[in-house]
């Protein structure tokens, strides 16, 4: 493929390196106009970002198709993870609320869980009846996140503000070992915990396309990389951009965190809604519930590795609401995700509880 062909392909990034060469240089200019001029700036480079993300994402498809379950879900929640933590690392470094890093999180567990698993198995339920799995990845995600979240997100609550260095290089420490042991056994000797064999009558309907595309996973790293890079120069200008337009606007605090948890799962959206609708749930609970704990996991360590070198803690326990949403979350996902099959009622209990989570965000709470 020539280059013509591949920036026509690649069009999406392509536009986006190009905006974020425009926010270079009218960044000063547009905050200087206030806060509405902002806000539509703020959010035009959102909708990019979200662009930027989906050719992202597609990349990490293609890999994914190329190597399999469980690497391939692994790829692509990895990749939605580092945009996540990029735009947080950005945000986190100027004018930002010291609990953006604990909303987002929160945030992106409910858009997972109960957004992306609940909206696909409503649906994949409404058309295909029960969806079969391995009810053993659904353990095994659950029970991962539970202490993920404990430990980082609760017990913080407990520990005095002047002792918070020491549990905050404990946390990291023992995310990077739950990580770390959890990545060799889904690779190794557990990996078929991930994976479902579908009937071959079943394989027969995918779409053609699905396995035919010869684009070189060489390539498709480039691809992601230089994604990634264009994001986090979009996100720099974006959390400028909404600092000035959201300030003294009465807007809730979780705003920004919303936004950046919708912004790293656009793309999984897409791909788990496209799995469900072809009766592949497996792959949907693999991105949802692998998404959730990534976040987890790998933002948990990275954010308190920077407020470990600045000296300057982020306020990480979570508010009783919070807590109490968590915990419904992480029980009804697992009774829901026991049996090794999903059906629309349980994608409604998640749903409606991802409708909670927005009407309480909106509340303030």
């Amino acid at each position: 493929m020539g280059i013509a062909s591949r920036l026509e392909e690649e069009k999406f990034l392509v536009a986006a390196l190009v905006v974020a060469a425009i926010a270079y240089l009218l960044e000063h200019a547009v905050i200087e106009m206030g806060r509405g001029v902002a806000l539509i700036a703020a959010a035009a480079l959102v909708g990019t970002i979200v662009l930027a993300s989906i050719r992202v994402a597609h990349h990490a498809e293609l890999l994914a198709v190329k190597v399999g379950d469980p690497y391939g879900t692994m790829i692509l929640t990895l990749s939605a993870v580092a945009v996540e933590v990029i735009i947080l690392a950005i945000m986190m470094s100027g004018e930002s609320s010291p609990t953006l890093v604990r909303d987002t999180i929160y945030s992106a567990l409910m858009l997972d869980i109960n957004g992306i698993l609940g909206l696909a198995a409503l649906l994949g339920g409404l058309k295909h009846g029960e969806q079969p799995y391995n009810d053993n990845s659904g353990k095994t995600y659950g029970v991962m996140i539970l202490t993920a979240m404990g430990i980082s997100m609760i017990v913080p609550e407990f520990v005095p503000s002047d002792k918070w260095h020491y549990y905050s290089a404990f946390t990291i420490a023992a995310m990077i070992a739950l990580y770390g042991l959890f990545l060799r056994m889904q690779v190794g000797q557990h990996s078929y915990f991930f994976s479902y064999s579908y009937p071959r009558s079943e394989r027969k309907k995918e779409s053609p396309d699905e396995h035919g595309d010869d684009e070189s996973a060489a390539i498709s790293i480039a691809t992601i990389l230089i994604g990634v890079v264009i994001i986090g120069l979009l996100a720099e200008f974006m959390a400028a951009f909404m600092t000035e337009g959201l300030r003294d606007s009465g807007a809730p605090i979780a705003v920004t965190a919303v936004v950046v948890a919708a912004i790293s799962a656009a793309p999984e959206i897409l791909t788990a809604l496209r799995a469900a609708l072809r009766n592949r749930m497996q792959a949907t609970v693999n991105i949802a519930m692998g998404a959730s704990l990534s976040t987890v996991i790998l933002t948990v360590p990275v954010m308190e590795a920077i407020a470990l070198y600045t000296g300057q803690p982020f306020i990480m326990a979570m508010t009783p609401v919070q807590t109490v949403m968590v915990a419904v979350t992480l029980i009804a996902a697992a009774i829901n995700l026991n049996d090794g099959e999903t059906n629309a009622i349980e994608g409604m209990t998640h749903f409606i509880l991802f409708a909670t989570f927005v009407m309480l965000t909106a509340l303030g709470l």
